[in-house]
């Protein structure tokens, strides 16, 4: 698809876009650490705290990669994110439904706006040929 991209520069409106979803993705997954190390906890289970530690591991590697779509290899860091995002299922088990939510918004996000970036490129042009 044209719109999907794995590296490489981002419009400003694509980028901005993909960094408010690794941001809200950042908050759900520091949540979803605080479930892992409660369900962990309650178990029984002396990697509580590891759990929770590699969660706020993900929650801030999100809000860092926000801040770093700018750069040709944010986008790639992004989709590292989305695996891991599903990777903690593995944890968590309702992970996956954050996952695909963010999945979903994360290409949702790629092709859209980049279509809109098009559009609005195209419409610039015709208004310098008048």
């Amino acid at each position: 698809m044209k719109g999907i991209v794995f590296y490489g520069s981002l419009g400003t409106f694509t980028w901005r876009m993909l960094a408010t979803v690794l941001g809200s993705q950042g908050v759900v997954v520091f949540l979803g650490a605080l479930v892992a190390r409660g369900l962990a906890s309650a178990e029984g289970d002396s990697r509580s705290h590891a759990w929770l530690w590699t969660g706020v591991g993900l929650a801030l590697l999100c809000f860092l990669a926000a801040g770093l779509m700018r750069r040709p290899w944010g986008v790639t860091l992004g989709w590292l994110i989305q695996v891991l995002t599903f990777a903690s299922a593995v944890v968590v088990p309702a992970m996956i439904g954050v996952g695909v939510i963010f999945l979903v918004l994360w290409v949702g996000s790629l092709v859209l706006c980049r279509r809109v970036e098009d559009q609005v490129a195209e419409r610039d042009r015709a208004s310098a040929a008048r």
